[in-house]
């Protein structure tokens, strides 16, 4: 098959330029792929971190033709133009953001009229965490121009069927970001280079008011003495930190906590995530979680709250624990009972039970799949 990926990849940093990226090498395997990629993601005024871009010694790379300015609809013409030069026989549209409905629309419907090929929206989020009527007039709108839509979560696929009811859908989870694991760390290597020993917790990714670090930090404070743990807080924050600090100082743990706030490179998310015994996600909102799956590819337990995709993925009492979201109790309850029962090996061994359903091959058979029921 011709497959065409419409979708930021290299040079892009995150977790949406990875997926993509990862897609493309899993479909290479047995098919020809072309990345259309963005010349401009997000102008500057819009995007809260420092820079969009990869800045890794080991970055990501895939060949990509960067074409789509979000913000210029003369570029949207010329990405459909060249889509359609490709003659793909699917078509694969990364939608995680409605912001980028208008493009991604005119890009659609004019590729749906000059080919035919059938076009599949992959869906990270199809609503934002903090979402507006706006955000929902715009996803209906950018959209609307599919064939076929392949959730990650059983949350978006209810989301997706409110927005455009009776749409063709498939369901498969956020595959494993086992590339991270490079084999550049041991366990005691990472902890020597970070100064950590003992047991240690972990929350990596951006800080936004709905991840609930807040609530991680209430809990962790419960359990740090009688467990004499560290606390690793790994990301950039886009929002303000000094509330954090605050709350750290009031709840006398900044000897335990040590914060990391920057974007980290490729090349370091192995150590971070090594050095830890459990990864912990204590998110007020979620459709899925590329954390989740990094934590698995280095078969890392992970507790998490009941919220949006996350209980798709983790087996309670297997391969983590799922906590009611906004408890610090019941999380400093989790986080005590892992290490109370030593779960940590059990749990390691329920993550490679399961791996297979988070298989690259499993996401893009799902794809195939759902473009051959549009033919």
């Amino acid at each position: 098959m011709n497959v065409c990926i419409v979708g930021p990849a290299y040079p892009y940093r995150g977790g949406i330029a990875h997926f993509t990226s990862l897609l493309a090498r899993e479909f290479a395997k047995d098919h020809h792929v072309d990345i259309i990629n963005y010349q401009r993601l997000y102008p500057s005024f819009l995007f809260p971190g420092r820079t969009q871009y990869d800045e890794s010694n080991s970055p990501l790379r895939v060949e990509s033709e960067r074409i789509i300015d979000s913000i210029n609809p003369l570029s949207w013409r010329r990405a459909a133009a060249r889509i359609a030069e490709l003659r793909p026989d699917l078509v694969v549209v990364k939608w995680w953001q409605p912001f980028f409905a208008p493009a991604l629309r005119s890009i659609t419907s004019a590729v749906q009229h000059r080919t035919g090929s059938p076009v599949v929206f992959l869906c990270h989020n199809v609503l934002p965490h903090e979402s507006s009527i706006v955000d929902r007039v715009l996803a209906r709108h950018g959209l609307g121009h599919a064939d076929a839509y392949l959730l990650q979560s059983s949350e978006d696929e209810q989301k997706l069927q409110s927005i455009l009811p009776g749409s063709r859908t498939g369901f498969n989870p956020h595959p494993m970001y086992d590339w991270f694991n490079m084999g550049h760390y041991s366990r005691d290597r990472a902890r020597e280079s970070l100064g950590v020993s003992g047991r240690v917790l972990l929350f990596f990714g951006l800080i936004r008011p709905y991840k609930g670090v807040d609530v991680l930090l209430r809990a962790f404070a419960r359990v740090a003495e009688e467990l004499d743990a560290t606390l690793l807080i790994v990301g950039e924050f886009y929002e303000d930190r000094a509330p954090y600090e605050t709350l750290i100082s009031e709840l006398n743990i900044g000897d335990r906590v040590r914060i990391v706030d920057r974007y980290v490179p490729n090349e370091e998310v192995e150590k971070y995530f090594k050095a830890s015994d459990l990864a912990v996600l204590p998110y007020r909102s979620a459709t899925q979680s590329g954390i989740v799956q990094t934590a698995f590819s280095f078969e890392m337990p992970v507790i998490v709250t009941r919220v949006g995709g996350l209980p798709d993925v983790v087996i309670d009492g297997k391969t983590g624990y799922i906590v009611p979201p906004d408890d610090p109790s019941a999380l400093a309850a989790a986080i005590r009972r892992f290490f109370d029962e030593g779960a940590a090996g059990r749990m390691s061994a329920g993550i490679r039970e399961d791996a297979e359903r988070f298989s690259w091959r499993h996401c893009v058979e799902a794809l195939i799949r759902l473009g051959d029921r549009t033919r």
